[in-house]
């Protein structure tokens, strides 16, 4: 089956969204730096922030948001989404005070809570199987993108007026895109690219049905688990990197703007096309490639993680920081693709919400929050390099993903053993 009818154009619009969404949630660990000085918060409180606090909200709301796009226009609900939050990032730049910026950023939380549910689902109906994986695979480069574009002119613009500006700035670029939403991108019919369905077959599905199915699906469970302890640390390293690089290994925000900019589009925009051209391929012989790749792209990422982090200068870091750039985020189309063959068509918004709510709310609840918080810990008796001491602490949790994934791997064989009866 071929893609729907300006499926490509869609797909462009939706990614450039996501770019969107996610540069405005990195903005904040980006100019952390310049916040820090300004406001004079410590690294526990941006862990917060950009950790629990906004996890909370964007986890949360990411529920009845789902149900709502299940069964209502899901174009609609991202453009309303894309609006939200791209106001709140203004009001972000306009903050003076600590308090002000949590507010500013739940509202971020609460608007990118109806982003990429819904666009999961839209892109599943506007590509059939088979194609799902790449297609899911170039919009999950929107975070790669994203994270680059704010590194570069996040960076720059911080560099040239003030880390205000860039919120402001990026922020009206998101207002605008969401009337682009509403009026280009058409709603596709749910699950008609679905091998044999028929949108006259698509019954609405009851709200707790739909989660009671997600929870008791060994493979949807195993597989939002695996993520989510993956997120830990892409989140928990993640958002702290630049603060790591500047006041631990001597970068200036000129360095981060061009040459983390480069690292992030290069190892994770790479990884993360990569990943969804190999999950095509493989999952056309074997359904378990959903989680054997991952796990062995993991396993691949812990020892250039390590180089990254004991690194003497920022040009050696950042040299080992392009391997666990590109193997850490194998997991994400595959996860997302897994998920959404695996549902009904009538449960694919709300199930890539709760698929997202495990994720985030373990991933960017827990991650940031650890590693702030680890590191004012350690800031008397390591003052010099309290993060790197953090950021050690996070390498077990590879190996706590990586045996989810295997557990995973063990689930779908098992089925496929089941259903080949």
């Amino acid at each position: 089956m071929r893609p729907g009818k300006g499926a490509w154009v869609v797909l462009a619009i939706l990614c450039f969204v996501y770019v969107l969404n996610f540069l405005d949630r990195q903005l904040l660990s980006i100019l952390a730096k310049p916040i820090q000085d300004d406001l004079g918060v410590t690294d526990g409180q941006l862990g917060l922030i950009s950790g629990l606090y906004f996890a909370l909200f964007y986890c949360l709301i990411s529920i009845p948001v789902g149900w709502l796009a299940d069964r209502t226009n899901r174009t609609r609900v991202l453009a309303f989404a894309c609006g939200l939050w791209s106001a709140a990032t203004v009001a972000c730049g306009l903050s003076a005070t600590y308090p002000q910026l949590v507010l500013a950023r739940m509202t971020v939380g609460v608007g990118e809570a109806g982003g990429v549910p819904p666009s999961y689902a839209i892109i599943t109906d506007y590509f059939p199987p088979g194609r799902r994986g790449t297609a899911l695979g170039l919009f999950n480069l929107g975070p790669p993108i994203g994270q680059a574009l704010g590194v570069a002119f996040g960076a720059a613009i911080a560099a040239a007026y003030s880390w205000r500006t860039a919120f402001i700035v990026l922020g009206a670029v998101g207002i605008v895109t969401a009337f682009v939403v509403l009026f280009a991108v058409k709603e596709p019919v749910r699950g008609g690219l679905d091998r044999g369905a028929k949108e006259a077959k698509v019954v609405q599905a009851g709200f707790w049905p739909t989660v009671r199915n997600f929870f008791t699906t060994p493979a949807l469970l195993l597989v939002a688990l695996a993520s989510a302890a993956t997120q830990i640390v892409t989140y928990g390293a993640g958002n702290f990197t630049t603060l790591f690089l500047m006041r631990e290994k001597g970068m200036t925000l000129p360095d981060v703007s061009l040459w983390y900019a480069l690292v992030v589009i290069v190892g994770m925009g790479g990884g993360i096309f990569v990943s969804g051209r190999v999950i095509d391929r493989f999952t056309r012989k074997t359904r378990t490639a959903y989680a054997f790749v991952p796990a062995v792209s993991l396993t691949l990422a812990i020892l250039p993680y390590l180089g990254f982090v004991a690194a003497p200068t920022w040009p050696v870091a950042l040299a080992f920081l392009l391997g666990p750039t590109f193997l850490n985020y194998f997991y994400l189309s595959s996860a997302v693709a897994l998920v959404q063959e695996e549902v009904a068509p009538s449960q694919r918004v709300l199930s890539g919400a709760l698929l997202l709510l495990v994720m985030n709310l373990v991933g960017m609840g827990v991650g940031p929050t650890f590693v702030g918080m680890v590191s004012d810990a350690l800031r008397v008796s390591h003052p010099e390099n309290s993060l790197q001491m953090a950021f050690y602490a996070l390498t077990p949790v590879y190996g706590l993903a990586i045996a989810l994934f295997v557990a995973l791997t063990l689930v779908l064989r098992r089925e496929a053993r089941e259903q080949a009866r």
